[in-house]
């Protein structure tokens, strides 16, 4: 292990086997795959750990001394900032971080940056935790439930986001109109788990929205986030 990684007590749970390359902790997840998939589209080397739910990894002293709110994913480059070593949480923070130190997926135009970077946020405070709720009313715990009103909040609001993003997405091939970027990578996964993993297809009636099932289909079909899709695998 190099001395860059060794003072990282999370290496003591998943020792680093390619020291010099980023480090990815994660699950594939919405949240997750953010990550993964940025990786894969940017082409830097690194080597991803499973953080599994299933053992509740994500509370363990090693997780937590990297990120304290124990959700994944989470980061350490080798070779952060000023050549010293960067430990970074929360996906859009770690979408934005890749795309300044790849010059990749982030125009360099200040205007066309800040629009990506609204999406960014529209997704990370609205989209991804509307999505989420409807899962757990719908799929999960939430689902047993006599009362329906919390999960018909959900499903209204999450309409309501699937319309905003139908509307942009009206004569646009991705969120910034020809280029891809990282609001792509922020959204779509969400977007998948909603009407994949969530079966909420008929339940948020998406066939109403043709542009994000054609961007989506567009999404899925790229070989980075196919690869990003199923890191970390299992074992």
């Amino acid at each position: 292990m190099t001395h860059a990684l060794q003072h990282f007590a999370i290496t003591r749970k998943w020792p680093a086997r390619h020291p010099d390359r980023l480090q990815l902790y994660s699950l594939p997840t919405p949240n997750g795959v953010k990550a993964s998939i940025m990786l894969e589209e940017t082409g830097l080397p690194y080597e991803a750990h499973r953080v599994g739910f299933d053992t509740q990894d994500q509370l363990s002293p090693e997780f937590l001394s990297l990120n304290p709110n124990n959700k994944i994913p989470a980061i350490i480059d080798p070779h952060g900032p000023g050549g010293q070593p960067l430990a970074l949480f929360e996906s859009g923070a770690i979408l934005i971080y890749l795309a300044d130190k790849t010059g990749q997926l982030l125009p360099p135009d200040p205007a066309a940056r800040y629009h990506a970077l609204q999406w960014l946020m529209w997704q990370m405070g609205g989209l991804g935790p509307m999505f989420g709720q409807l899962g757990f009313f719908h799929k999960f715990a939430g689902k047993d439930y006599e009362d329906k009103r919390p999960r018909d909040r959900y499903v209204a609001e999450s309409v309501r986001l699937l319309r905003v993003l139908d509307g942009h997405l009206q004569g646009r091939d991705w969120m910034l109109g020809r280029d891809y970027s990282i609001a792509d990578i922020a959204i779509f996964p969400w977007v998948r788990n909603l009407v994949g993993f969530y079966e909420a297809r008929e339940l948020v009636q998406f066939d109403r929205f043709p542009q994000v099932q054609r961007v989506l289909d567009a999404f899925v079909a790229r070989p980075a986030v196919q690869r990003g899709l199923a890191v970390p695998a299992a074992g």
